[in-house]
């Protein structure tokens, strides 16, 4: 089990949330075709902020996430996601998902800083898993708070790989191992994400053979930008 806590600069510094926060409606996109399929486990991911906001510090899209004027960032939580047997994962189940109420949003807008991504993952993937967005957001809001994390400003500093950095992640929360983890980043090598591999019951588990394999020994940097 996951346990709680975590330096604070590896999560939300100082946020602020607005008084009037709405969540924009969401819509399948064409291209997405609805997926219902039985659930197996889940996929927690934990998105690195300074990188993304690295280039959209002016962005009107990302101005609470990025701008600074709302807290600084370290891990956001991208989402919780249904995982099946195989890579066809369920997504977009209810044809007419509930919206996201504005008191939902504004409880998690420090862990997710995007009001139109607390709604894309509530459509998306959520209504794949319960019936109200509030259960959703319960459900990640509390996983998100359990994970602990590595001192990122002091891994930043030296040379760094996937392997090593999965060790760090691993060795401060107990009960996850390195093969629980997948290790996102970009084509210039810096982290943009970490998945953990979570079970039905929501407990770590290992990868599934159809997530991304890696080698440890691949180079990663990590942007502080704080």
């Amino acid at each position: 089990m996951l346990a709680g806590g975590g330096p604070v600069l590896a999560q939300a510094y100082q946020c602020r949330v607005p008084d009037n926060l709405t969540v924009p409606p969401i819509r399948r996109p064409a291209d997405e075709p609805r997926r219902i399929r039985p659930v197996t486990g889940y996929t927690l991911a934990l998105s690195w902020s300074p990188e993304f906001c690295r280039t959209c510090k002016q962005s009107r899209a990302d101005v609470l996430q990025c701008s600074g004027e709302n807290g600084d960032f370290g891990f956001i939580l991208h989402g919780l996601w249904p995982e099946t047997r195989g890579p066809d994962y369920p997504q977009w189940c209810a044809i007419n998902p509930a919206p996201v109420p504005p008191a939902v949003a504004k409880r998690n807008l420090c862990h997710t800083p995007v009001p139109r991504l607390l709604g894309h993952e509530w459509a998306k993937h959520g209504s794949c898993m319960v019936k109200r967005p509030e259960t959703y957001y319960r459900i990640s809001a509390s996983l998100f708070e359990a994970v602990q994390y590595p001192d990122m400003e002091r891994l930043s500093r030296d040379p760094l790989t996937i392997g090593m950095l999965k060790k760090a992640i691993a060795d401060v929360n107990p009960g996850l191992d390195p093969d629980m983890m997948v290790i996102r980043s970009n084509a210039r090598g810096w982290l943009q994400e970490v998945r953990i591999c979570l079970g039905a019951s929501f407990r770590p588990r290992k990868c599934p053979s159809h997530m991304r394999r890696q080698r440890g020994d691949i180079p990663v940097k990590i942007w502080r930008g704080f």
